[in-house]
């Protein structure tokens, strides 16, 4: 029987949105220092190996995790009471599997005729990896039971802890074996808080079983399949970059990803937040295409603006971050990803509502697909930008825009029934006032970016209001919900404001990709 202390108070949608928002702005000022610090201090081609094995260490982690992510908050937002033997029998299982992952990992790197000291360092990051996805599991629980907040705090802790950690050890001399060492002490202090919180909640205890072990093991398959699906792309790609093109490509390739990953995280924010919501709906459908339409529209306006900062100032991005002079080539890197960028915010959301449905198994066929398609076109686009524009990360992010679209086509089949004219409306219109805003930027004449991106995103609010992508609705049901208290009850009519994918050349594995 579930008693009042063992279930913490669930917070309102919308303050749970600005928990993970506040949380992300946090955890994204933080990476970009990381990121700006190690990619100057390590260079463009060590900064290239850092991605790779990042990306290697990405997927091993995405068949630990054997799908658990979506499956235990699922299960923790429906059954309260079981959060403990959940989350124990998670960690052992994932625990086992970091240690088989490792072995397969490493002989891997020796099958792709990887130097030695490339397999060692692969070996080394996924042990040093580990403590920090023990910890960020129990940000599972967090969500289940709606105190995102809490999830944010042991992103924060990890990001904080990296930073320092590796502003020393690059003070010191210290290289990649130094900044892995830097990534598990990291990972073992957030571990550390994230028990605390847990035990503040009075949470069920943590227990280990073998019959939730074999539940996670068999239910969270289906999930692993598109966890799967969807982390060997970056897999792929990295490897093959690396393989067709230089190291210092890779890693202004790599420079770029993690821009691009900082400006996905709005969507898997409102992902995060609308899960738990969308899963107790799903067995009503017009309650569950209420919540997925009053859910996407915001979405929709941020990804729109956000591909349009990234086509107008991906220059100014990589020039304040990395410097021009090392990685001035991945600001094209950057503004190819414009076309991925709109299509990933649109499929991570609707990617959620289908997980949510428990269509799993049909998205990740879907995503094998465009995977293919993706490899294929990677293989072939990236030498060919390579001999043209000496940049073979151009053909990774076109390659991308193709699997990404092919993803929307099924998104679209496979939920259909949320979708309608109102929702198609919403896409056209912000559309519009997307490219609209581009047009009118670049007749202005030339200015500092300090003016010329607050005068973007003006420009987009005002031409927005013009063509009725916002309403006085939208600001009516902003105001009304950020007046309820954080005591009331759970309600799906809250609006919600837009995030891993994001593999990121400085570890952020706080990505929600695998979770």
């Amino acid at each position: 029987m579930t008693t009042a202390q063992s279930v913490p108070r669930r917070g309102g949608v919308v303050r749970n949105v600005i928990h993970l928002g506040l949380g992300q702005v946090a955890t994204t000022v933080l990476t970009i220092l990381l990121s700006a610090t190690l990619a100057r201090s390590l260079g463009a081609s060590e900064f290239g190996l850092l991605y790779l094995l990042t990306s290697i260490a990405t997927f091993a982690y995405v068949v630990v995790d054997w799908g658990h992510g979506p499956y235990i908050i699922r299960e923790a937002a429906r059954h309260p009471e079981r959060s403990g033997e959940l989350l124990g029998s998670a960690i052992a299982v994932r625990s086992a599997m970091a240690l088989l992952t490792c072995v397969v990992a490493v002989a891997s790197t020796w099958l792709l005729r990887y130097d030695l000291h490339t397999q060692l360092l692969t070996g080394a990051m996924i042990l040093g990896l580990l403590p920090q996805y023990i910890g960020l599991g129990f940000g599972w629980i967090f969500r289940g039971h709606e105190r995102m907040d809490r999830d944010a705090a042991i992103n924060v802790m990890l990001k904080l802890a990296t930073l320092i950690g590796a502003v020393v050890c690059v003070e010191l001399g210290g290289r990649l074996p130094g900044l892995i060492l830097v990534y598990a002490i990291a990972g073992f202090l957030t571990l550390s808080l994230a028990m605390a919180i847990y035990r503040k909640l009075q949470l069920p205890p943590l227990r280990a079983t073998m019959s939730t072990s074999r539940e996670l093991l068999r239910d969270g398959a289906p999930l692993l399949a598109m966890s799967l699906a969807v982390a060997v792309e970056p897999y792929f790609n990295a490897n093959i970059l690396y393989k067709m093109a230089t190291p210092a490509v890779v890693g202004w390739y790599g420079a770029a990803w993690n821009i691009a990953g900082t400006l996905i995280a709005p969507a898997t924010i409102l992902g995060a937040t609308m899960y738990p919501r969308l899963s107790t709906a799903a067995s009503n459908p017009a309650e569950f295409k209420r919540v997925f339409g009053t859910s996407f529209r915001p979405l929709l306006l941020l990804a729109v603006l956000g591909a349009v900062g990234t086509y107008l100032f991906a220059d100014v991005a990589i020039a304040l971050i990395y410097t021009t002079q090392k990685f001035g080539p991945a600001a094209d890197t950057l503004r190819a990803f414009t076309p991925v960028l709109l299509l990933m915010y649109v499929d991570v959301f609707f990617a959620t509502g289908i997980l949510a449905a428990g269509r799993a198994g049909r998205l990740a066929s879907a995503k094998i697909a465009a995977v293919v398609l993706t490899t294929g076109l990677v293989v072939v686009l990236v030498p060919w930008c390579q001999s043209h524009f000496a940049n073979g990360g151009l053909g990774v992010m076109y390659a991308m825009a193709s699997g990404e679209f092919l993803m929307l086509v099924a998104a679209v089949v496979f939920i259909r029934e949320a979708i309608d004219g109102h929702l198609i409306g919403d896409v056209l219109r912000s559309l519009l006032a997307g490219v609209s805003t581009v047009v009118v930027i670049q007749l202005l004449p030339p200015m500092t970016p300090f003016l010329g991106i607050p005068l973007c995103v003006v420009a987009f609010a005002g031409l927005a209001l013009l063509v009725g992508a916002v309403t006085r609705a939208d600001v009516d049901l902003v105001t009304s919900s950020l007046s309820k208290g954080s005591g009331a009850p759970p309600s799906a009519t809250g609006i919600a404001s837009a995030g891993t994918p994001d593999v990121s050349v400085v570890v952020d594995s706080s990505s929600d990709r695998g979770r």
